[in-house]
């Protein structure tokens, strides 16, 4: 199992940024992904969460109206669409799956929210 995140950056306060996370070495489309994120000296916390399916996502209340998840499962990707984004916002951001024999992270991307 591979996750690979990309298209972090710096942004600045209010900006716009779009995570994405490319799958494989697993049957993608039948798993739920998940987005979680660890700033500095905190613990590292869920983000969002999209069903197999896709649909809306379930979000954390910090970014909840801000973020939006989705997927793509002909191209094994999960996406993390991140508006207005706040200072409070840079973490690094992680890709996550929970599949029957087991859980994977992918390497993370770091974000970072700043003038």
């Amino acid at each position: 199992v591979q996750l690979v995140e990309s298209g972090g950056g710096l942004v600045q306060p209010g900006g716009s940024l779009r995570l994405s996370c490319a799958a494989s070495g697993f049957h993608f489309s039948i798993y739920d992904m998940r987005w979680y994120r660890q700033a500095p000296g905190k613990e590292r916390e869920l983000v969002a969460t999209i069903s197999s399916a896709g649909g809306r996502g379930d979000y954390a209340d910090s970014v909840k109206g801000r973020f939006l998840i989705s997927r793509d499962n002909a191209k094994n990707t999960v996406y993390l669409q991140m508006n207005s984004l706040k200072p409070e916002d840079t973490a690094v951001y992680y890709c996550y799956v929970r599949t029957g024999p087991g859980s994977y992270w992918g390497q993370g991307t770091q974000v970072t929210v700043s003038s």
